[in-house]
């Protein structure tokens, strides 16, 4: 073999490397393109997933407190026979142990009574039935002087407002 062959031999398996290494680059990026992309893809998944999982968990909760709620409505007006019975002394013996536990069963699940005389009038949690003015000067302000029915609260939502009478009255500084 002559050198110039040597040199076209030499020169030609340079160029056939230089051509391997380019295509090992070539697929090596590839291969790192779609590592790249398969990895994005599979946080994306990750990430609804995990969102999922937290509407639903909240989807969950929601309907177990708005079935929580229907059910402790059903009883209002059952709290309201024990409270009026116990109000003209008629809830004694066996009755007063039943609606004690009623009570009992009642908080236990998170139903909150409110309204009671002396309570500043708030207009979202009470119903004024009746109203009686003052003509006093000064700062006024419309407290309850009466509760007519009790107003039940759960979970931060009223589920009956407390019928009440209010009355404006003077309030000193």
């Amino acid at each position: 073999m002559s050198e110039s062959e040597n040199d076209n031999g030499m020169a030609s398996f340079e160029e056939n490397l230089e051509a391997a290494n380019a295509a090992e680059d070539a697929a090596e990026k590839d291969v790192s393109e779609k590592l790249s992309e398969l990895t994005g893809d599979i946080q994306r998944l990750q990430a609804e997933y995990s969102n999922y999982r937290k509407r639903v968990e909240r989807d969950r909760s929601l309907a177990r407190e708005t079935a929580i709620a229907d059910v402790l409505n059903a009883f209002l007006p059952v709290l309201d026979d024990f409270a009026r019975a116990n109000e003209h002394g008629e809830l004694n013996g066996a009755f007063k142990s039943v609606s004690d536990s009623v009570d009992g069963i009642m908080k236990k699940y998170g139903l909150e009574t409110f309204g009671a005389a002396g309570e500043d009038f708030d207009p979202s949690i009470h119903e004024a039935v009746t109203h009686q003015t003052s003509d006093a000067n000064g700062e006024v302000v419309t407290v309850v002087t009466d509760v007519y029915q009790s107003g039940f609260r759960f979970a931060g939502r009223v589920l009956r407002p407390a019928r009440v009478a209010v009355e404006d009255i003077v309030r000193s500084v």
